[in-house]
Formats: structure tokens, C-alpha cells, sequence
């Protein structure tokens, strides 16, 4: 079964890890990151995220990826943290 994210405004969207992965990358980039530090950063937390989504039996909101997102980044890194969770529409 393919997971469904609820957006912020109510509606549906399939679950798309690149997203994730582009939004971490992003900020850890702003965060001064070199580009190979950004991308294992952004590798390891979007397959975390996509191994928890995968676990879930409920649909997840956006809003539990952005703060599920946030707690993995601060395990890597507490600039990007900051970055991701100050600048939200970064991608």
C-alpha cells in the first residue's frame, strides 16, 4: 500500500522521499555544509523518515514528518536542525 501524507491545507499526497531529501539538503546547505556532508545528512534522514512512514498504520501528516525530520536532524547536526525548522519552505 502506497502511504498518503496529509498536507497542511487537508488534502492527500502520495509519500514522496525526495522531498524529504531535498529539504534536508537544502538546509544543510544554508547551514554552510559542504555538499558532501549535506548529502549524507540528507540520505540518512529521509530514509529514516521513509522506514518510520512505512511503519506507521495511520496516515501521517506533514506536520509529524517536519518534527519526526527535526529530531533526526538534531542527531546530525544542530545548524541544520535550526535551519530546517526556522526556514520551513527552504525547497
Amino acid at each position: 500500500m502506497e502511504a498518503h501524507i496529509i498536507k497542511r491545507r487537508g488534502h492527500k499526497e502520495a509519500y514522496d522521499e525526495r522531498k524529504v531529501y531535498g529539504s534536508v539538503y537544502s538546509a544543510s546547505l544554508n547551514a554552510h555544509l559542504d555538499k558532501m556532508n549535506a548529502e549524507k545528512i540528507a540520505e540518512k534522514v529521509s530514509c529514516e523518515i521513509t522506514e518510520w512512514i512505512a511503519a506507521e498504520t495511520e496516515q501521517v501528516s506533514s506536520e509529524k514528518i517536519f518534527r519526526k525530520a527535526i529530531e533526526l536532524i538534531k542527531n546530525e547536526n544542530k545548524d541544520v536542525s535550526f535551519m530546517y525548522e526556522t526556514h520551513r519552505d527552504l525547497a
